[in-house]
């Protein structure tokens, strides 16, 4: 994004837009709020007229994100209503801005008291305080994961949108701890990812992945996971060379999530052990259409998709407030001692499957609108 200023605007203005609240090019987001602030919410632009506004169907994503779903997640109590402020005229969206509003209900502000001049250890506290100098240290202000739910709302949007276009994504939850989901998608029922508080397709393997947890969650502590994603029905095309290429926007938006230490997609790490007479995908035709014989690719070759299924992990730290006692600092520099309080996530990778959904379809939507100006 270009910003011009004249000599009557202060640099502290020319960067004002640069704050790293707005995601996308065309299709593009800017998510507002705080954890415990009066309201979350996200306006987005560029979302073509003519699209059915399904809230149903948003209020559905919501509620896959929302906390005290199940007792292997935060309990906070909040519904994660929206509100449709404009945009939308008899169902249908108008090309112009939608904002979309989230209340927040159920803050407990008394919970962050005690680290209002405390730095939590792996927390933004000590950052965020050494860019601005001032914090909201209720709930972590604009740095909890509260502010995802933004993000699905205004994902909800772009899985309308790429249902017309046929496009399908499916993220579920591959490793929790050292335990892992060796199995490949296709050999499993990505219809079975709703049928148990993990968000695991095998049902054994969730099993496993639910009793670690709530092991975990009894001694007051957390564990990391692993949440991997299927994008089914991609064109090829999509991507950008150089800087935008459709793989680095992907990682862009899943390390953009809280929590979020890593990503790769296609044959990834593993492809390294390889040779390139192994790893080559080669090409057939397959009544008229351009097919991959294997997809080490993930779906992208040159930064720009081939038609085949775009697959990627992403990878989750454990929660870092925890109840054990912690030792740590406080904004004078002194030593003091830090104990987490109030209703947290043990594990964060359930809640934060539709989240990887999300930025997975507002990458691909805006990739489509981008890629429908390329060519003639």
């Amino acid at each position: 994004m270009l910003v011009f200023c004249c000599d009557t605007y202060s640099k502290e203005a020319t960067f004002a837009a640069m704050a790293g609240n707005i995601f996308g090019n065309i299709f593009r987001i800017t998510t507002f709020g705080e954890s415990h602030g009066k309201a979350i919410g996200v306006t987005i632009d560029g979302c073509p007229a003519g699209l059915d506004i399904n809230l149903e169907f948003i209020q559905q994503e919501m509620a896959r994100r929302r906390p005290g779903q199940s007792k292997i997640v935060t309990q906070r109590n909040e519904a994660d209503h929206v509100e449709i402020l404009s945009g939308v005229f008899e169902g249908k969206s108008t090309g112009t801005p939608l904002h979309l509003l989230i209340w927040n209900k159920d803050q407990r502000s008394k919970d962050y008291s005690h680290i209002k001049d405390k730095y939590r250890p792996s927390h933004a506290d000590y950052t965020y305080d050494s860019k601005w100098g001032h914090r909201d240290y209720r709930g972590g202000g604009r740095s909890s994961a509260r502010e995802t739910a933004a993000r699905v709302a205004a994902g909800a949007v772009a899985k309308l949108f790429l249902n017309q276009q046929g496009i399908k994504i499916n993220a579920y939850v591959s490793g929790v701890g050292a335990l892992r989901l060796e199995r490949h998608y296709a050999d499993m029922d990505l219809g079975a990812i709703e049928l148990n508080p993990v968000r695991c397709p095998d049902a054994d393997m969730a099993n496993e992945m639910e009793s670690l947890i709530r092991a975990v969650r009894k001694d007051g502590d957390t564990i990391g996971g692993v949440v991997s994603c299927v994008v089914k029905g991609c064109p090829s095309g999509l991507g950008e060379p150089a800087f935008d290429k459709l793989h680095a926007d992907l990682a862009k938006a899943m390390l953009s999530i809280n929590a979020c230490k890593g990503f790769e997609y296609g044959s990834g790490f593993e492809g390294t052990k390889m040779r390139g007479s192994e790893h080559n995908d080669a090409f057939y035709n397959e009544n008229g259409h351009i097919k991959t014989k294997t997809n080490y690719s993930g779906g992208i070759q040159g930064g720009i998709s081939n038609g085949e299924d775009i697959y990627f992990k992403v990878a989750f730290k454990p929660v870092a407030t925890i109840v054990q006692e912690q030792e740590s600092i406080n904004n004078k520099g002194e030593q003091a001692s830090v104990q987490g309080k109030g209703r947290h996530d043990p594990c964060v990778v359930p809640r934060a499957v539709p989240i990887v959904e999300s930025m997975a379809a507002l990458v691909i939507a805006d990739h489509i609108l981008r890629h429908r100006s390329s060519r003639i």
